[in-house]
């Protein structure tokens, strides 16, 4: 089975500037995707999406291909990573290139993603390669303990009925998008510009540390804190 992996980074970020190529550990932010990416071993080409020369450099350095840059159009707070995906495989099609089976997009704001979550990721696929797969992780705040406040400051239910008298062990199981792995049908992709199937797959994941998806300078900081833990400890 052919995946094509695609890495969208582009510059412009307001919470964390250049984040995507700031030092992380030993290693850009960037290259912490790129590694997990080439230690798979499932992808024929890993592509990284960027309109910028600094991070396609880094990227290059770091083993990822980068045959060209973003369009300026699809690098806007306002452009939808879907549409970045469709342009890589619009421009593979034009180089004259098949069209892969599936595309896996790994944002490089995940740098603890493990090669091991890639291959799961794929295994599930390839049991079902009409379905997307989508990485979720045990929600944080379950949605039948959140509340809504009106006008007047009064608080009540988001959710109204017989769950809202249950314990919060007692609850249903709920999950979150995590931004670790997306991975499509590229056909589909391109037909319906959607991440998701009808019968979109769940790969769950449970450790806490390779969900962090850093975002804001709190989020770079808790990443520095688990690489020093990880030192401490000798992993």
């Amino acid at each position: 089975m052919n995946i094509l992996g695609i890495i969208t980074a582009r510059a412009g970020s307001k919470r964390l500037p250049g984040k995507n190529i700031k030092p992380l550990g030993e290693m850009p932010l960037i290259a912490w995707s790129i590694r997990s990416a080439t230690e798979s071993g499932c992808f024929d080409r890993i592509i990284v999406s960027t309109e910028d020369k600094a991070i396609a450099g880094v990227a290059k350095e770091y083993g990822a291909e980068v045959p060209w840059l973003r369009s300026a159009a699809l690098a806007t707070d306002e452009a939808k990573v879907e549409a970045a995906l469709i342009e890589v495989l619009s421009r593979i099609q034009a180089d004259g290139a098949k069209i892969p089976d599936g595309v896996m997009l790994l944002q490089p704001t995940s740098p603890f993603r493990s090669a091991n979550t890639i291959k799961s990721a794929i295994k599930i696929f390839s049991e079902d390669p009409g379905d997307s797969v989508v990485s979720v992780s045990p929600a944080r705040t379950h949605p039948f303990m959140c509340k809504e406040v009106d006008e007047e400051g009064v608080m009540s239910p988001f959710n109204t009925g017989e769950h809202i008298t249950l314990r919060s062990q007692e609850l249903p199981p709920v999950y979150e998008l995590n931004g670790l792995i997306y991975l499509v049908p590229a056909s589909f992709l391109m037909t319906e510009r959607s991440l998701y199937t009808k019968n979109t797959r769940a790969l769950i994941i449970g450790d806490m540390e390779e969900r962090l998806d850093i975002d804001t300078p709190l989020d770079w900081a808790l990443a520095e804190t688990i690489l020093e833990m990880r030192r401490r400890e000798g992993r």
